[in-house]
C-alpha cells in the first residue's frame, strides 16, 4: 500500500463521543466534568510520552512502530518461504501470542479462508492453537500432515506450560514421521535465555524471532509475534506498522479532544469511577470480532489491578464483555438497555465495506420484507448499527463510536494503537502498574504444582489442604 498524506487522512479512525455527553444523556459527562480532567489527563499523557520505550517498565511496545526495519525485511523474506515451502501454518501459543494473530487472521482475510482452494489463497492454511483442550489438539491433527506444516512456537520464556505442551506433542510427531524437527518449526521467544534457546541449540539452530524485553504479551501483535503469522497470510505488515506510527502521531498532543486515545481512556476513567464497572465492545463487523477479544485481554490483563504504585490498595478494572452487531442486538442489547446501568458500550463501525451485496426485490405482497428490496446489505447493517447506538442513548446508557473509514492492514494498525495507547494512558490515571499481571502468575504456580514441578512443594501442600469439602458437593 503506498500511502501519500492524503491518503492516511482519508483512513484516519474518528471517534464519536456524541452519546457519552450530558446533551444526549441524562447523566451523560458534561463538558465541564470532562474539562475537570484535562489535569490528570495531561498528567498520564506525560506518564507515557516520559517512559516510551523502557524496557524495565514494559513500555517497549510503543517503539513498535519504527524500529523493525531490518525485523519486518527478514520476515517478509521468511514467509515466502514459508508459503512455498508449506501447506498449513501453526501458532502454538497462548494469550497475546495467540489473541493477536487470530484477530488480524479474521479482520484481514477471506473469513473462510482456510475452505478457498489454494488458488485462491495468499499462504497456507492457519491455525492457532490456543488452548490444551486434548480433544482441540486430537481434531487439529486430524486435518493437518506435520510433515507439511511449520509451527510457530511462541513463548517468552520457553517455560509456558501450554505452548511447551504443544511443542513436546508436535516435535515428538515430527521426528515419529522421520523429518527434522528443526526444519519444520520457527520460535519467537527471548534472544538470548530460555527454554527455546535452549532447545533451538540442541537441534543446531531454529530459525527465531525476538519477543523483545520491553513487550508484553497482550502488547505484542505489532512485533514478530504478530509479524510472522500475518506475513505468512500475505498482510500488508508494513502498512499495520504504518497505520500504527499515524495514531501515535494523532495522539502526540496532551490535547484530550484532540487526542482520540488520551479521549477515550478519560472518558472509560469518569465512567468507571461513576460505577460503569462493565465496557462492552461491540463491532459492526465479522472480520473485527476476534479484536473484542483481543481487546479483552489487554484492557482487563491491564487494569485489573489491587494495588496502586504507592502501595495502596485500590481494585480497579473494568469487565470487558465481546458482543458482535448485529448478531447480539438479538441476544444482549435487551440487558443493556433495560437492565442494570452498570455499563459503557463502544461500537465498532465501518464507513465502507468491502463488499455491498444487493438485496434484490421481491415478495411485494409482504411489505414487512419487500421494504428491504434496492436496499444493500452494507445500508442494512450501518442502519442497525445507528439503531442500535440511537435505542441506547434513549435509555439514557453510556455509548462511543469509533468509526473505520474501512477495514484494511492500515486502519488494523491504527485500531490497535489507539486502544494501547488509551489503555496506558487509563492505567497511569488509576495510577497502577498497567503492565504486570500478578494475578495470572498466582494461577501459574498453582498449575506447577499440581503436576509436580520441582520447587512448587509447599504450594502442593497448600493445594491439597483445600480440596473440595464432601459435605458441600451434591
Amino acid at each position: 500500500m503506498k500511502l501519500t498524506e492524503e491518503l492516511r487522512k482519508s483512513l484516519r479512525i474518528r471517534v464519536d463521543y456524541t452519546n457519552m455527553t450530558d446533551k444526549y444523556i441524562p447523566n451523560g459527562i458534561s463538558d465541564k466534568r470532562l474539562d475537570a480532567h484535562k489535569k490528570l489527563a495531561k498528567a498520564a499523557h506525560a506518564y507515557v510520552a516520559e517512559n516510551r520505550g523502557k524496557d524495565e517498565l514494559f513500555m517497549g511496545w510503543t517503539e513498535l512502530p519504527y524500529n523493525q526495519n531490518e525485523i519486518v525485511a527478514d520476515i517478509l523474506a521468511t514467509a515466502k518461504l514459508v508459503r512455498r515451502k508449506f501447506d498449513n501454518f501453526v501458532v502454538l501459543g497462548i494469550g497475546g501470542s495467540a489473541l493477536g494473530p487470530i484477530m488480524a487472521f479474521n479482520a484481514l482475510c477471506h473469513l473462510h479462508y482456510n475452505d478457498l482452494p489454494k488458488s485462491k489463497r495468499k499462504g497456507p492454511k492457519f491455525f492457532v492453537e490456543d488452548n490444551v483442550d486434548p480433544v482441540r489438539m486430537k481434531d487439529l491433527l486430524d486435518i493437518i500432515d506435520v510433515t507439511k506444516t511449520c509451527f510457530n512456537v511462541i513463548s517468552k520464556s520457553g517455560a509456558t506450560s501450554e505452548t511447551m505442551a504443544q511443542y513436546l506433542i508436535i516435535s515428538d510427531l515430527l521426528k515419529k514421521a522421520g523429518v527434522s524437527v528443526k526444519d519444520h518449526v520457527i520460535f519467537t521467544t527471548d534472544a538470548k535465555k530460555g527454554n527455546l534457546v535452549k532447545i533451538s541449540k540442541s537441534l543446531g539452530g531454529v530459525k527465531s524471532y525476538v519477543l523483545p524485553d520491553g513487550v508484553g504479551g497482550r502488547f505484542s501483535e505489532l512485533s514478530p509475534v504478530g509479524l510472522l503469522p500475518a506475513a505468512v497470510l500475505g498482510i500488508d505488515i508494513k502498512a499495520m506498522l504504518k497505520g500504527a506510527a499515524y495514531m501515535d502521531k494523532l495522539c502526540k498532543t496532551p490535547d484530550l479532544k484532540k487526542n482520540p486515545a488520551l479521549l477515550c481512556a478519560t472518558l472509560q476513567y469518569i465512567a468507571m469511577n461513576e460505577g460503569k464497572n462493565i465496557g462492552v465492545l461491540m463491532p459492526y463487523s465479522d472480520n473485527l470480532k476476534f479484536v473484542s477479544d483481543w481487546y479483552a485481554q489487554l484492557w482487563a490483563e491491564s487494569l485489573g489491578k489491587n494495588e496502586t504504585l504507592d502501595g495502596n490498595p485500590c481494585n480497579v478494572g473494568q469487565t470487558p464483555v465481546k458482543a458482535l452487531g448485529v448478531t447480539d442486538q438479538h441476544s444482549q442489547v435487551q440487558l443493556y438497555t433495560e437492565g442494570p446501568d452498570d455499563k459503557v458500550v463502544t461500537f465498532l463501525s465501518v464507513d465502507s465495506y468491502q463488499e455491498k451485496t444487493p438485496i434484490p426485490h421481491g415478495c411485494k405482497d409482504i411489505p414487512d420484507v419487500s421494504f428491504l428490496g434496492g436496499h444493500t446489505m452494507e445500508e442494512l447493517i450501518q442502519a442497525e448499527n445507528k439503531a442500535t447506538a440511537h435505542a441506547l442513548t434513549m435509555a439514557g446508557r453510556l455509548n462511543y463510536t469509533i468509526h473505520l473509514p474501512e477495514i484494511n492492514a492500515f486502519t488494523l494498525g491504527e485500531l490497535l494503537f489507539l486502544f494501547e495507547l488509551q489503555t496506558a494512558y487509563a492505567g497511569a490515571m488509576f495510577n497502577i502498574n498497567t503492565f504486570n499481571q500478578p494475578g495470572v502468575e498466582a494461577g501459574k504456580k498453582a498449575t506447577f504444582a499440581l503436576l509436580g514441578k520441582p520447587g512448587y512443594a509447599d504450594k502442593k501442600a497448600e493445594l491439597d489442604a483445600a480440596a473440595p469439602d464432601e459435605n458441600y458437593i451434591v
